[in-house]
């Protein structure tokens, strides 16, 4: 994990109807390489640590440690092939007028390779 601090202040929070919060930061005028950390953080899970001086050399130790358990951004592997198989079906639709069925024809074979290999 890429820990990098950036002093910012909190200008505005809001609450949402699946019980988390989008929090709003707003910082000074920032180096590239910050910038370039802010990148390498989006929409990456987390953690958030905030106080009102910078932190030490040994928080920020503890803070590189901690462990995210989660990883709710990337999408289940099915979704992940549903939309290469899709990607697929808009360059060459191999005669399938209808996504749905050009799904259910490569998924059909995809399931035959993996059963044809069961002893």
């Amino acid at each position: 994990m890429k820990v990098f601090q950036i002093a910012a202040h909190l200008i505005n929070y809001r609450s949402k109807a699946d019980r988390t919060v989008n929090v709003t930061f707003c910082t000074q005028e920032l180096t590239p390489e910050q910038m370039a950390n802010i990148h390498w953080a989006l929409n990456k899970v987390g953690w958030l640590a905030f106080a009102p001086d910078p932190f030490t050399t040994m928080e920020l130790s503890e803070i590189d440690n901690m462990k995210v358990e989660y990883d709710d951004t990337e999408k289940p592997a099915s979704q992940r092939l549903r939309a290469v198989l899709y990607k697929n079906w808009e360059q060459k639709n191999e005669g399938y007028e209808v996504f749905a069925d050009y799904y259910k024809a490569k998924m059909e074979k995809i399931i035959n390779h993996f059963k044809n290999k069961l002893i």
